[in-house]
């Protein structure tokens, strides 16, 4: 007998679907007391590059809540330890490039990439996961945009300066480090496309400190390059602060887009046209009393409809999150049912 396919396969092949796939952004990861039991006895470097720690990461919210997939447990900033960034995680801080990216021959000098011989760690633990979830995996990168950031500014900003220095005064330079970047995550994507993920998302966090008109110059270009290197799996794009950019958004030809919290998803499908979305609940709104929390669950899927919708938080859970809280919003998804 043939196997049905997978509800979230589905819904990002922009199919009407019964009820609305669910994961949650880091639904691995910091607010689930057994990750942070984990955690306590490993650095998180170390638990992104060993695939068995990784995987039982991957594997802790799917025993907890009924989601639809795991997305594989690692960090967008793995690639960039592999083309020579010194690549550090300070606590209360965040990660830290110590060699910062800020010339011609900087970029010049980043190393090739190559995904199964320099970072093997996210396909096996996807292959591990596998095995032994119930539900499919997804993968995921850093939009180029967003890795040149910390590649140049050498940690998190608000405002990214020397990112934008170099975007205005060295544009050719810009350029040529997407461009190496769109490339590097584009076969990071690829390779776990073909270590088995069912689907992969394109994460540009910051693209959305950029203006419409440098949105459509520098991050559209460089992410459309990224995903034109991915196939035989749905590409998802997802950027904070959307609104603005909501009329380019089509043509990064991705598979789906997700939608952050700041975007009326219904009247987001309309700009968009017939394609998939994802989205898009306010992580925050997890801290409200459990019929709220139901209240606009319901809400979203109403406004999304029954077509290619998949539901997702508008961006990552924080650790402050209660993970009871999680499963109310899980369970009223898994309860709605369109017929």
């Amino acid at each position: 007998m043939k196997q049905a396919r997978p509800l979230i396969v589905r819904a990002l092949s922009n199919e009407t679907v019964e009820r609305p796939p669910v994961w949650f952004m880091r639904q691995a990861g910091r607010y689930l007391p057994e990750y942070r039991a984990l955690r306590a006895e490993h650095s998180f470097l170390t638990m992104c590059h060993s695939p068995e720690l990784a995987a039982e990461v991957t594997l802790q919210p799917l025993r907890r809540y009924p989601f639809d997939a795991g997305i594989v447990f690692s960090d967008i900033l793995l690639p960039l330890e592999c083309m020579g960034a010194e690549l550090e995680y300070v606590p209360g801080t965040g990660p830290i490039i110590r060699n910062p990216v800020r010339t011609a021959a900087d970029v010049a000098a980043l190393k090739p990439f190559d995904p199964l011989r320099d970072l093997p760690s996210p396909m096996e633990t996807i292959r591990i996961c596998t095995q032994e979830a119930d539900v499919p995996i997804l993968g995921f990168a850093g939009a180029p945009f967003t890795m040149a950031c910390y590649m140049i500014d050498g940690q998190g900003s608000r405002n990214w300066p020397e990112t934008k220095r170099m975007m205005f005064g060295q544009p050719k330079v810009f350029q040529a480090l997407l461009d190496r970047l769109a490339d590097a995550v584009g076969d990071h994507l690829q390779a776990q496309v073909d270590a088995g993920a069912v689907g992969v998302q394109l994460f540009d966090t910051w693209a959305g400190a950029l203006s419409p008109d440098d949105f459509r110059r520098w991050a559209l270009p460089a992410s459309r390059r990224a995903l034109a290197r991915v196939s035989g799996a749905p590409r998802m794009f997802f950027t904070k602060d959307s609104a603005p950019f909501l009329p380019w958004l089509k043509a990064l030809e991705a598979d789906a887009y997700a939608l952050d919290w700041r975007v009326d998803i219904g009247a987001a499908r309309k700009l968009l046209g017939d394609v998939a979305v994802q989205g898009n609940m306010d992580p925050m709104a997890l801290h409200a009393p459990h019929d709220e929390i139901r209240r606009r669950v319901r809400k979203i899927i109403a406004a999304a409809g029954p077509k290619g919708h998949i539901f997702n938080l508008g961006h990552g859970l924080t650790p402050d999150i209660d993970p009871q809280a999680v499963g109310v919003a899980v369970d009223e998804v898994c309860g709605w049912s369109w017929s």
